[in-house]
């Protein structure tokens, strides 16, 4: 590997992914930023995920370049011998399995924790799945629509002012549970080296996701007996969402005293807060959050986009256009920081890749390897592993390897 390509906190940890779709990608995305040797080990044909969306050459669909950079791909038929044979080869050398099968599939091609652990007891065993194992639901499928929905989000949305369930427009369930797993396995990997113990972690999708929301709304059932309702009003009020103003939309906050204040001031009623109790303190703003949120809109109508963001950006109070996609990829900000950057892919040509979010001083993440094709690092690592050359051959003749059409 180049040298002058960024290093990152998690140089020398060696990952292999038996991750697909997007969960578990994102979360080994972000583990091969922050510097990690990530193993995308993949079935004959490729991550499912290969084939969605726009793509120059089949196999390579923007979905999948975005979330499988940092990562080198390898095919090996699980369910026959000599490809299960690599594979413990392969994890013998590895810090973390990372996995997002049910662990019953995981038992049924002998990849159980025993059965890994036997060959590297130090290892971190981490699977992302639907629900933890300890339950009913332990061995029901699970994507992000179903947990979405099994968490209540469509359901908030109706008492949010939604005329029928909606599930939130991107797999949060999907995103938040792969961030989740990437806290998981940095933790176990820190625990390990105190004390250099491995061990199996589960990161299920359905009691994160519960956390998540309940967080916020389980609110007065939080007590027993219970004080008051579930539900957060502030993040349940119909008005919460971008307000209409004369010409378009925009995005407002109000939230502490000052705000207030100085919102009540800029409209011309600085009385409001020492006249009306309803609107005084925290507690009773978000008792009274929807008359208050109704008010906001209406005067929001009153003025031009424009007119607005210069007014509140005057006094500091939290305000932000309501961007598209397309506005967003041309954001001032983002810009300005090089969060998003043409790169010139290897096969897929110019691409757009984003940035590694966070800023380090000392070992800043970043990007040494575009998403590979399907087995395109293959031979490379399988040569690492010990197989001569006329081994690897047999294999992808027996179909247990693939490598990529040289192009």
């Amino acid at each position: 590997m180049d040298d002058t390509l960024p290093r990152g906190p998690l140089a020398g940890v060696r990952i292999v992914d038996l991750t697909t779709v997007l969960m578990g990608p994102y979360a080994t995305q972000i583990l091969g930023d922050y510097g990690a040797d990530v193993i995308k080990v993949e079935a004959p044909g490729g991550d499912n995920v290969r084939g969605i969306g726009p793509a120059r050459h089949p196999g390579m669909g923007s979905p999948f370049l975005q979330v499988n950079r940092n990562k080198r791909s390898v095919v090996l038929d699980l369910k026959q011998a000599q490809g299960r044979d690599a594979l413990l080869r392969l994890v013998a050398t590895a810090d973390v399995l990372l996995y997002n099968v049910r662990p019953q599939a995981m038992a049924r091609l002998g990849l159980s924790y025993e059965e890994i652990a036997s060959i590297n007891p130090d290892i971190i065993y981490a699977g992302v799945y639907g629900y933890g194992q300890g339950g009913p639901y332990a061995a029901k499928p699970a994507y992000d629509d179903l947990i979405q929905g099994a968490t209540g989000f469509p359901a908030l949305s109706v008492r949010a002012g939604s005329d029928e369930p909606v599930y939130v427009p991107t797999p949060i369930a999907d995103r938040f549970v792969g961030v989740a797993a990437v806290g998981a396995v940095t933790a176990a990997l820190f625990h390990r080296e105190r004390t250099g113990e491995g061990q199996s972690i589960e990161i299920p999708m359905f009691e994160t996701m519960a956390q998540l929301v309940l967080s916020d709304h389980m609110y007065g059932h939080g007590f027993v007996p219970a004080v008051g309702d579930t539900g957060y009003p502030r993040v349940l009020n119909e008005h919460r969402k971008p307000y209409r103003t004369r010409d378009g939309y925009l995005c407002v906050l109000l939230y502490n005293d000052r705000h207030w204040r100085d919102f009540f001031r800029l409209i011309g009623q600085p009385e409001v807060m020492d006249s009306d109790p309803r609107f005084s303190t925290i507690g009773k703003r978000t008792e009274n959050i929807h008359a208050l949120y109704a008010m906001v809109a209406e005067v929001m109508a009153t003025r031009t986009t424009t007119q607005w963001l210069e007014a509140l950006n005057g006094i500091d109070v939290p305000v932000m256009p309501m961007h598209s996609v397309e506005s967003l990829m041309e954001d001032p900000h983002l810009k300005a920081v090089g969060f998003l950057q043409t790169v010139e892919h290897p096969t897929e040509g110019a691409i757009v890749q984003m940035a590694v979010p966070s800023t380090w001083s000392k070992t800043q993440p970043g990007v040494r390897r575009q998403a590979p094709r399907a087995g395109e690092q293959g031979r490379e690592l399988l040569d690492e592993l010990g197989y001569a050359p006329e081994e690897i051959e047999a294999m992808a003749a027996a179909g247990i390897t693939q490598f990529p059409l040289q192009s």
